[in-house]
């Protein structure tokens, strides 16, 4: 690695329906990967066809608290929540939220209320204008709760529409909304991830690209988080690199971690 300060802001481990491996073999893949420091963020997806709420359970916090415990010495472990669709049940939400003593809530919204996820959809018959307009509202209604830390890959859709489907769109459409989620997340002093799963995936890019990452900026944006996405012990930290990369030609010298809900940035280089 040729930055020290590898902190992956977004992973999952088997408490997430979607992961496979434990708490232990994440950090342990962090460590050999160059990692300084990890969040475990599983999934709490609470509406759905299919949500989970695997990731409110003793069990999820436990195995992060014992992780944390074991590599006290080797690796900087923090405890989180990747939580999907949190507004459209915001009493539940709160509770899940407020459970347990987390450093780092994680916001996303994985499908639009009591629909499936984008990732099942197929978009050659679908409007996607309309979609994308629906979703960046539901991002804007979340950033304005201001329950968590910082907005999960902010165009999650474009990971199936344009990376799987080959359906091109275009972004500018939709900068109007997109700054309003930019202006209130700044306003409350709050984060936006750049996610960098994409860029090892079909869309090649960056969850937002440096074109979105750049505009955050440009309007006065201060704290953002980096992570991998990933599901894989021997994925932790891979990318993270390429995203500083990123952060550094968009102006940022430093990135963002969450201690006990509360921002701290660390330098870049």
């Amino acid at each position: 690695m040729k930055y020290l300060n590898i902190y992956d802001m977004h992973t999952h481990s088997d408490n997430s329906f979607d992961g496979n491996h434990s708490c232990i073999l994440l950090c342990e893949g962090a460590c050999a990967n160059g990692g300084k420091g990890i969040a475990i963020t599983d999934h709490c997806d609470i509406d759905g066809k299919d949500y989970d709420f695997r990731a409110f359970s003793t069990n999820q916090f436990v195995e992060s608290t014992l992780a944390k415990t074991a590599f006290k010495n080797k690796l900087d472990v923090l405890r989180g929540l990747e939580l999907g669709q949190g507004i459209y049940k915001k009493e539940k939400s709160l509770q899940i939220i407020d459970k347990f003593q987390y450093d780092f809530i994680l916001g996303a919204i994985h499908n639009l209320e009591n629909t499936e996820d984008f990732y099942f959809m197929d978009y050659k018959n679908k409007d996607v204008d309309k979609l994308l307009t629906m979703y960046f509202e539901d991002i804007l209604e979340l950033a304005k709760w201001n329950k968590t830390d910082s907005i999960a890959h902010l165009t999650y859709p474009l990971r199936y529409i344009t990376g799987r489907d080959g359906i091109k769109v275009d972004i500018s459409k939709f900068y109007d909304i997109i700054d309003s989620i930019f202006e209130t997340i700044i306003k409350n002093d709050k984060a936006l991830e750049i996610n960098v799963s994409g860029l090892f995936g079909e869309l090649g890019d960056t969850l937002p690209n440096k074109e979105l990452i750049k505009r955050y900026r440009d309007m006065g944006g201060k704290y953002i988080t980096v992570g991998s996405d990933s599901h894989y012990y021997d994925k932790v930290c891979i990318g993270i690199d390429k995203g500083y990369d990123i952060l550094l030609e968009c102006g940022f010298k430093q990135f963002t971690i969450f201690k006990n809900r509360e921002p701290v940035l660390l330098d870049i280089e």
